[in-house]
């Protein structure tokens, strides 16, 4: 799954038509607030993977989010809670939170609360496919699976790859840690050797996201927002 599969997983009829359900918006508010606010969101999530004081709880929450079962994206969203989603964006945009949503209220012309209730919809599904995908690009790399002597053992999924690369978490070297980042890095697309070399999971987020315009992806997935 790359970038534009799961953002066609965020945009698709079914997940807009469940987080309308459940935040009681419009469709086509739904569809502007996630085109408006998803390219920050994103952004957040590669800046929590780079960040060493942020990497290894963001590492932590792929790992949580990476069980769930997204294969019926709207059973899955009928289950979200928005509370805890709210907590997720929070994170995500940090200090930009307010500016972020008032812009998407704004584009989208309903109140700041309801634009929260979105993100906060949206923020659990985004972080459970961001998880899966790291989890499978983490499988695929023949060093997370090699014993230290050079031997193969069976790949472990979930909490226990990204356990992996954290190394003990709060308890390894500082340069062990900014390591993990370069992982996500890698996922948005970002062809920065350097920062990969040293902070996998950041690097594997950055391959994801891809140099592209992000706003220009979610556009084109969205048509003519009808």
């Amino acid at each position: 799954m790359d970038l534009a599969s799961m953002m066609k997983t965020m945009l698709s009829t079914d997940s807009i038509a469940q987080m309308s359900e459940k935040t009681g918006a419009s469709t086509d508010a739904v569809r502007s607030v996630l085109l408006s606010a998803l390219p920050a969101m994103l952004s957040g999530a590669k800046g929590q993977a780079n960040d060493r004081n942020t990497v290894s709880a963001f590492a932590g929450a792929l790992d949580s989010h990476a069980k769930d079962d997204t294969s019926d994206v709207a059973a899955f969203l009928s289950q979200v809670d928005i509370k805890d989603g709210k907590k997720i964006v929070g994170h995500l945009l940090g200090g930009d939170k307010d500016a972020a949503t008032s812009a998407a209220a704004e584009k989208a012309g309903v109140s700041k609360a309801v634009t929260g209730s979105i993100l906060g919809a949206a923020a659990p599904l985004l972080m459970s496919l961001l998880g899966q995908q790291v989890t499978q690009a983490v499988q695929a790399k023949p060093q997370a699976n090699a014993h230290p002597g050079g031997a193969q053992q069976a790949a472990p999924s979930g909490a226990g790859l990204l356990a992996g690369l954290l190394g003990g978490a709060q308890q390894q070297a500082p340069a062990q840690q900014a390591g993990v980042g370069g992982l996500l890095g890698g996922l948005f697309g970002e062809a920065q050797q350097q920062s990969a070399d040293s902070n996998p999971l950041g690097g594997l987020v950055g391959g994801m996201l891809g140099s592209g315009d992000i706003s220009s992806l979610l556009s084109g997935l969205l048509g003519s927002g009808k």
